[in-house]
Order: C-alpha cells, then structure tokens, then sequence
C-alpha cells in the first residue's frame, strides 16, 4: 500500500487526511494518508526520511514549510518555480524530489465551481505574503482586465508586480488610493483567522462584486461579513480552495481526477 502524508507544524487540526481518504475510497486507491509535525529545525531531515522508503510516494506540505519545500526540490513545475513555495513532492523515475504549487489552481476552480469566471475581469488581492504569491501566476493565467495587490507594506506589493509583470496587467496599490469597485475582491491575508480586517475601503465593494477569503471557518468569516454589510451579494470562502488544490495534488501523484461536491458538502457538516 502506497503512503502519503501532511507535513506543518501544527499539523492537529489538518483536514488533508479526512480529504485524501475521500478521493482514494471514490477512486478505488489502496494507499493511506497521514499527518506528520515536523520539528521546525528539522523540516529538511523529516522530508528525506519520508523518501527513504519505497512506499512514501509522496506530501503535501503547509505552514510554516512552503518555502524550505522549494528550495529542497532539484525539480519544480512552472507555478511552482514563480510561487517561489511548494505545497507538492514527490520523486520522479531519477529519483530527483520535485515540487509543485496546487494553491492557485484551486482557488481557480474554487471561483469557477461558484460560477465566478476571471476572464476580463478587474480583480483586488489582498496581501502580499506568501499565500498571494502562491496564486498569482494562475489567476493571471485566466487573462482577467487587470489585477491590483494592496498591501499594508507597499514594497511587498511591488516586489510580487516585479516577478509577475510579465504574465499580464498587474499593479500594486496602497489601502488608501483605492476608490473604486471591482468584479473580484480575494483576501490572501490571514486576519480573518484572528477576527481582524484589513484597512480595505468600502468604495471596492459594489453588489456585483464577488468577494473570496481565502481563510475558512465554520461561520463566516470577519472579512466576508463585512463585504456583505457593504453590499457585496456574492462571498465565498477559501474551504472549496482546500479541497481543490488537494484535488490537484491527488491528480499529481495517481493520475486521477477526483470529484470534489460531496467532499465539500461533508466537510461543511463538520
């Protein structure tokens, strides 16, 4: 039986396992998945461990490891190599580790489930950190009008314009010179996790805007209900986003492509 796992730190409260054993029993797979914390000075040692035996065939990676994960593989696709993170290994037949990058795909196929195209749309991102950088490249890929980053730190902004210029129309904002409404609003920032908000106007919101956070929790999430007490009609959370890029990373290592509606609705009634 083939083994793969999660590896972060913390790790408890992962749901990749509960995922993963949904898309293998609907896929007729026999392989296990698990959960590993590695210790965070021996996030390198955990990894080459893993590999060392035949049957690990291969792990997800999350916080705070995306980044080490990069720099490990001697292989990495292209959105791997510009989200400059990996949340994918595996070994190849040379026995080189190689690394993809799962997160913008499925937040591009978590937006298109709920009916939202990118396609010529203007879109907000906002954040700069690792979790943006992550899925700029596919939304990108989907040719929306324009995609603007706002940051607190204006220069983290710029930085990710510099290294994504070159995939389309992209800018950097600060908070306060945003005065207009967009399609698309998607918060890549983790304050909704401690009830904050960013110091985003309400001017970006219109009721035609669709507003994504990528964070999840069983109520709304802080920055979704205040997009709906400013008139967005559409929001949605980064849950579906989870399962999708967990869709992906099962697609990579067994070839297959799994159903994701009832692993979603299962994971809502948890």
């Amino acid at each position: 039986m083939d083994y793969y796992a999660v590896v972060g730190n913390p790790i408890g409260h992962s749901k990749s396992p509960m995922i993963h054993g949904m898309f293998a029993k609907q896929t007729s797979q026999n392989l296990e998945y698990g959960k590993i914390e590695a210790p965070i000075d021996a996030f390198t040692n955990t990894v080459n461990k893993f590999f060392e035996q035949d049957r690990q065939k291969g792990l997800n990676i999350t916080v705070p490891f995306k980044e080490q994960a990069w720099a490990l593989c001697q292989a990495r696709t292209d959105r791997a190599e510009l989200a400059g993170a990996v949340n994918t290994l595996y070994l190849d037949e040379n026995n080189n580790l190689c690394g993809d990058n799962t997160d913008g795909v499925g937040l591009v196929r978590d937006l298109k489930n709920n009916g939202v195209m990118l396609k010529g749309k203007k879109i907000l991102i906002v954040g700069a950190g690792g979790a943006v950088r992550g899925v700029l490249q596919p939304i990108l890929k989907e040719l929306p009008s324009s995609v603007v980053v706002c940051n607190r730190t204006l220069s983290k902004a710029e930085e990710l314009v510099l290294i994504f210029k070159h995939l389309g129309n992209i800018r950097s904002s600060a908070f306060q010179d945003l005065s207009e409404a967009f399609d698309i609003v998607i918060n890549g920032t983790s304050a909704s996790l401690s009830g904050d908000l960013p110091p985003l106007s309400a001017k970006v919101i219109s009721p035609r805007t669709v507003v994504y956070d990528m964070m999840y929790s069983k109520e709304a999430t802080v920055f979704n209900v205040w997009a709906a007490e400013n008139g967005s009609d559409k929001t949605i959370d980064g849950l579906g986003m989870l399962v999708e890029q967990a869709a992906e990373a099962f697609k990579i290592w067994r070839g297959l492509t799994p159903k994701t509606a009832d692993v979603m609705a299962a994971l809502r009634l948890l």
